[in-house]
């Protein structure tokens, strides 16, 4: 009886076996994981950024790198400055999204017709690998004498950046589906549009934003190469960076980098935001964090 009674006892569950709850972190522990390495490495930043300015440059060469707060006071707290780069800034943005929505309109057309016929993929891929390979800088020439110096040429080159990271990773998301979900549509006689639709689209997705967000850092790119290269139109961050790199205005140029650095970094995060929103709540991988 006593065996019994001891092998009973030994078999209930004890309060140590319980499952205990998981711990997840407070909201404030998440934002000061997130906020204080960046701060930490900036300060750092500023710190060798205000030793080159003042201890390897010469006072006669220091043109070449001014402090910060030279930067800050020439480029950000001067509104004359400033607004004259907030509006090139914003003429950038423009010509920015109108390249990304035309090359996300070409790459998903490219990508899903690629995903219906391994043939029509084979003839078009090893095209778009040669286009990724040449240097935008070596057919700007080419595409001022065809398209001119104004917006249009800006908006090609930023088709012609973006375009590529769009229909890869687009073509691999689509791709991406399991074999046994394919069967399953099979055996149910779904057309191809259904297949696309319910199927190899939802399975797309992550791959599909992960190319967004590259497209988009690259048209800003793009679009200030283009602007730093054309320069009819409207005036853009690019022509602004000419500008004050011929007249050797340090506190103006960087000031200028330092912006158009925030807009790729915004465009970026925007479309990781939007991911989040999308996705976020069934695909465990997705995040808009850098």
């Amino acid at each position: 009886m006593t065996t019994i009674e001891n092998q009973t006892t030994a078999t209930e569950p004890r309060d140590d076996d319980a499952p205990r709850p998981i711990d997840r972190p407070s909201l404030a522990h998440r934002l000061t994981g997130s906020i204080v390495p960046p701060l930490v490495l900036g300060a750092f930043v500023l710190l060798g950024w205000y030793g080159v300015s003042y201890l390897l440059l010469d006072p006669k060469r220091r043109f070449l790198l001014k402090p910060p707060h030279e930067v800050l006071q020439q480029g950000f707290l001067e509104w004359s400055t400033f607004s004259e780069m907030l509006s090139g800034l914003w003429s950038s943005t423009k010509v920015a999204m109108i390249g990304l929505v035309i090359a996300i309109a070409i790459g998903f057309v490219l990508a899903t017709i690629m995903s219906q016929a391994r043939t029509i993929e084979r003839a078009v891929f090893p095209y778009m690998v040669t286009l990724q390979a040449i240097p935008i800088l070596a057919i700007v020439p080419l595409i001022s004498f065809w398209w001119g110096t104004g917006q249009r040429s800006r908006v090609i080159v930023c088709v012609i950046i973006a375009l590529f990271p769009i229909i890869v990773n687009t073509l691999f998301g689509l791709q991406s589906a399991e074999r046994g979900m394919h069967d399953l549509f099979t055996l149910h006689h779904a057309s191809r549009v259904t297949r696309l639709r319910k199927l190899m689209f939802p399975a797309a997705l992550p791959a599909i934003f992960a190319g967004l967000r590259i497209s988009a850092g690259l048209s800003v790119i793009g679009a200030i190469v283009g602007d730093f290269f054309f320069g009819r139109g409207d005036v853009g961050i690019g022509q602004l960076l000419r500008r004050y790199s011929s007249q050797l205005m340090g506190e103006e140029l960087l000031a200028a980098v330092i912006m158009s650095s925030a807009l790729g970094v915004t465009v970026f995060l925007t479309f990781g935001w939007i991911q989040n929103v999308a996705i976020g709540k069934w695909h465990e991988t997705s995040g808009g964090r850098l």
